[in-house]
């Protein structure tokens, strides 16, 4: 049995809940992947997942062990990748597709930099904040805030966004500010379209986790439109903080709640699979993880 494969192969079922999906994904027949399962679990000697015929779960003991697989996988193809950037220059089309508000804020002018550094590669960079399907559009990487909901594709963390609630000062004159988070269900709350959550907003408090439905005359799908909304004094937004540190530093804007802040939200480059990911992927991940962590607003938390 090779091991790194095994470890693979666990990890991958863990993320798609499915054993045929995982064969699809590794070239194996479904009966092979039952297999390399098993013999990981005889060489542990240790049950890694729970198996019925409507779902998989993991045991205690298979949450450590998929945690530090993967922690493990990620170094290997850390290192696979590096090594091939230094005996290989980067050539063909690179596609990147962001959010409207992190490409026209950080991603676009990273991009140009990252091409200046590797001539020989031409780039094809679209924004969209609607999900977008990877292989159907022929994305090579995305990069993406929040929570990821597709477990078939293959993610590194690059970053985070920490997040807070906004309005003017013209607005909580007039309405009063909100001292707690459920004070906001008496106010005109703009909501993101895409946000996972729908109309429901978290917060994080010393007594844990805050949930609260929100209501508001204005929704849109894209973080500038709310942006613009909030200066009309329309209502009160959540907006992550690099969208908005100017205007917050000049007074124009007002951070309210900031004890109860909601957790960052995670960035991720995105691809659709771990086991085929080009040098030019790699390179690309790679430098702007490493541009991320000199942004104080977006840096790993």
């Amino acid at each position: 049995m090779d091991r790194l494969t095994a470890m693979e192969v666990f990890v991958r079922i863990v993320e798609t809940g499915s054993f045929s999906a995982v064969a699809r994904e590794m070239g194996m027949t479904q009966p092979t992947v039952s297999k390399q399962l098993t013999a990981l679990e005889k060489q542990l000697k240790t049950r890694l997942l729970n198996r019925s015929t409507r779902q998989l779960s993991l045991t205690e003991a298979g949450s450590s062990y998929y945690e530090s697989s993967k922690r493990i996988i990620d170094t290997v193809h850390e290192a696979e990748g590096n090594l091939g950037l230094l005996q290989t220059q980067l050539t063909g089309v690179l596609r990147v597709n962001s959010s409207i508000g992190l490409g026209q804020v950080y991603l676009g002018p990273l991009l140009l930099k990252f091409q200046e550094a590797h001539p020989g590669l031409s780039l094809d960079l679209s924004y969209a904040d609607r999900y977008v399907d990877l292989v159907e559009e022929g994305i090579d990487v995305a990069i993406r805030v929040g929570k990821l909901n597709d477990s078939t594709l293959a993610a590194r963390r690059i970053g985070s966004s920490l997040r807070c609630v906004i309005a003017t000062p013209e607005y909580l004159q007039q309405h009063g500010t909100p001292q707690v988070p459920q004070d906001l269900v008496n106010h005109n709350c703009l909501l993101y379209a895409y946000l996972s959550t729908g109309n429901e907003w978290t917060f994080n408090s010393k007594e844990g986790e805050i949930r609260v439905k929100v209501s508001g005359n204005f929704r849109s799908n894209n973080g500038e439109a709310i942006r613009q909304a909030v200066f009309a004094n329309l209502g009160i937004a959540v907006s992550p903080d690099w969208l908005i540190l100017r205007e917050l530093d000049e007074g124009r804007l007002i951070a309210i709640l900031r004890e109860y802040a909601p957790a960052p939200a995670e960035i991720n480059a995105v691809y659709p699979s771990a086991r085929h990911v080009s040098a030019k992927v790699r390179a690309f991940t790679e430098f702007v993880r490493a541009e991320f962590q000199k942004i104080p607003a977006l840096k790993i938390r």
